[in-house]
């Protein structure tokens, strides 16, 4: 593989298009498809704007992988918490958002974008793989922070975080992280499990907030080094830090594989090509007639069929 690969964390940009797209935005017979024509623009502008040569459309085939959970249980829990909540004894929230996931599936097919999604792993550690195997620059489209940990400026690595659609992205490298973060992207993971993220069910270490991370990780390079301090009565270390570090060391010894992205994902063999032409135009006509497609599906055409994009 050759050339700018662009990274889809397709999950995120739908729920983005999803919330950004009024949903008076319906197919012919009246459902929804705010999500499925945000998504295709969204796709059309970064081709425009970013011109990749390869297109991946990663998938959560498990949103909350059992390994993970094994080593932090409350990794997510409260995901599962807040649907178990919302049950028959709830008031009814129309879900016009689940049922056109399946269409954005066979869209991306049909065009012959590359979707892959594989068991027991998330969207990242799909992404984190094909980055690990990329040969050139990668771009990885992304509203999640946890893959800023990605970004290498040494091999092209950089995360286009959306801001407001994906016309206004933040364009994140090594100077961007260190700016706001203190870190690089190597560091970035460190500081996240540091920190912890009450949105992914993390602890962190409790009164070691995202400042103090920084600043424990900018003395001592890295949680090891971090942890070799603890055991140094010569460290800098207040005796508050040094305690509650000692005290997290369950949690310090397990959240690194829980936190950073695997990089050794068993990828399926697929073609990762931008695709000039539809790989099926009659199911893609069919969807294009069944859903109510129309200008946002053949803008992205036009733009595929574009040389130079």
């Amino acid at each position: 593989m050759t050339g700018r690969l662009m990274l889809l964390d397709t999950a995120s940009l739908y729920f983005r298009a999803y919330f950004g797209v009024p949903d008076s935005v319906k197919a012919p017979d009246g459902t929804p498809v705010n999500a499925v024509r945000g998504l295709l623009e969204f796709i059309d502008r970064l081709v425009k704007d970013h011109h990749p040569q390869h297109l991946v459309a990663c998938m959560d085939a498990d949103w909350r992988p059992h390994w993970r959970v094994e080593l932090i249980p409350s990794y997510k829990a409260h995901r599962v918490a807040e649907e178990r909540a919302a049950g028959p004894d709830q008031e009814e929230v129309p879900d016009t958002l689940s049922p056109q996931v399946p269409v954005i599936e066979e869209v991306l097919d049909a065009l012959g974008i590359a979707r892959v999604g594989v068991a027991e792993y998330e969207a990242d550690d799909v992404i984190g793989t094909f980055t690990a195997r990329a040969k050139g620059p990668v771009d990885i489209v992304t509203g999640d922070r946890d893959l800023y940990q990605l970004v290498d400026d040494a091999r092209g690595v950089r995360v286009l975080y959306p801001l407001k659609g994906v016309g206004t992205l933040q364009l994140t490298d090594e100077a961007l992280l260190r700016e706001k973060y203190g870190v690089d992207g190597r560091g970035y993971a460190d500081l996240a499990l540091l920190r912890g993220d009450p949105s992914d069910g993390l602890p962190g270490v409790p009164g070691v907030g995202e400042k103090t991370a920084a600043k424990l990780l900018a003395e001592f390079g890295d949680l090891a080094g971090i942890m070799a301090a603890v055991d140094d009565p010569a460290a800098r270390l207040t005796p508050t830090q040094r305690r509650r570090l000692d005290e997290a060391r369950p949690y310090l010894a397990v959240a690194p594989k829980v936190v950073r992205v695997a990089d050794d994902v068993p990828l399926p063999d697929v073609d990762t090509a931008l695709p000039r032409r539809a790989r099926d135009p009659q199911a893609l006509d069919a969807l294009a007639a069944r859903w109510g497609l129309g200008g946002s599906l053949n803008r992205l055409l036009t733009t595929l069929d574009t040389p130079g994009t």
